[in-house]
């Protein structure tokens, strides 16, 4: 027994050496991840502003006699005899270049934003915006969010932009009004792989399936804490269907799932969930809970009347399964801002 013993304590001797060695190793680790995101941002802040000079270069000679189609076919193929294999220099490439240049220029609520964005998700947001107050907003959230092309892409063709805007002139709750708002007024799950009928339970348990694209949608500040989360209250159990925590608002966030159109008296429910979570899970130095309460559907009208006497930080959402109807939110946002309707993407033709 004691030689099992003193092998017992050898190996828990072991284990706690190998914990401080991968505890050291884990610092050394990190200052290798750190240098190498170092090194990316520093190549592409350097390929960035290369291709704005070169924009600037092509911007001020598109004002001489001798610039044309002509002039960039030529500097191309010049570009690739001095540089062969180099790429993004075709025409195409150039005129981005000329169009990246022109549309930034000047422009300093962006210039810190502009080296700190891959090529790749500069391209989607010039091909893909209408107007400068779209650009910087999708600029700044790419920058915040850290966005890869397929996550820029995907909040893009949502129409994220035209969703934030429209959120944006509802009233929030009072607890909510002197915080930015994270929350929208419409949320898209187009990732869910739904059927034609399905129960709450089924959306709830495809939502957390899909969890990582969901987090996209409500925005990395959220952190997902369970589902069906419990709270006991007078020897009763109550579920919250997802329960979150937001970094920038430092609260839970209690999520109900409806299938069906908004009802009034959802609203006492989730005020019921809010004052468990504040009562029973709340930590001291955090800030009330608030509650998010995504429908199929509502009446702007009803959830008022619903919400009105209501203390508790709440929201209601609607969500949708497919992507929306682009043309339709803008025409939405045009009408709330009293704007003239706007054609073509910025730039057109060649530079578009």
């Amino acid at each position: 027994e004691s030689i099992v013993c003193r092998m017992t304590i050898v190996r828990q001797i072991g284990k706690v050496l190998m914990n401080e060695l991968d505890n050291t190793f884990a610092e050394i680790a990190h200052i290798i991840e750190d240098a190498r995101n170092n090194a990316y941002r520093k190549v592409n802040e350097e390929l960035i502003l290369m291709y704005q000079r070169v924009g600037q270069f092509l911007s001020e000679k598109s004002k001489e006699a001798s610039y044309g189609d002509g002039y960039i076919d030529s500097l191309s193929a010049y570009i690739q005899r001095q540089f062969p294999g180099i790429k993004g220099f075709n025409r195409r490439g150039l005129y981005r270049m000329k169009q990246f240049y022109e549309i930034y220029a000047g422009n300093e609520k962006v210039s810190p934003l502009v080296t700190q964005l891959s090529w790749t998700n500069h391209l989607l947001i010039m091909s893909g915006s209408k107007s400068d107050e779209e650009r910087e907003f999708y600029m700044r959230l790419a920058v915040k969010e850290r966005y890869s092309k397929r996550q820029l892409e995907r909040q893009m063709d949502s129409c994220y932009y035209e969703r934030y805007m429209l959120s944006q002139s509802k009233l929030l709750p009072e607890p909510l009004q002197s915080r930015q708002n994270p929350f929208l007024d419409s949320y898209v799950v187009e990732f869910l792989d739904l059927p034609d009928t399905f129960h709450e339970n089924d959306f709830r348990r495809a939502l957390v399936k899909g969890m990582r694209d969901f987090i996209l949608e409500l925005g990395k500040d959220f952190t997902f804490v369970g589902e069906e989360y419990p709270i006991q209250v007078g020897s009763e159990d109550y579920r919250i269907d997802l329960l979150f925590f937001h970094r920038n608002l430092h609260c839970l966030v209690a999520m109900e799932l409806k299938i069906g159109k908004f009802k009034p008296e959802y609203v006492s429910k989730m005020d019921f969930c809010l004052e468990g979570l504040d009562r029973q899970v709340k930590k001291l130095d955090e800030n009330p809970s608030v509650g998010l309460l995504l429908c199929a559907s509502k009446n702007d009208e009803v959830v008022e009347y619903a919400m009105s006497r209501t203390l508790s930080p709440m929201m209601v959402a609607q969500y949708q399964l497919q992507l929306p109807d682009k043309n339709v939110l803008r025409r939405k946002l045009q009408e709330l801002a009293n704007l003239p309707e706007i054609e073509g993407n910025a730039g057109g033709g060649e530079d578009a």
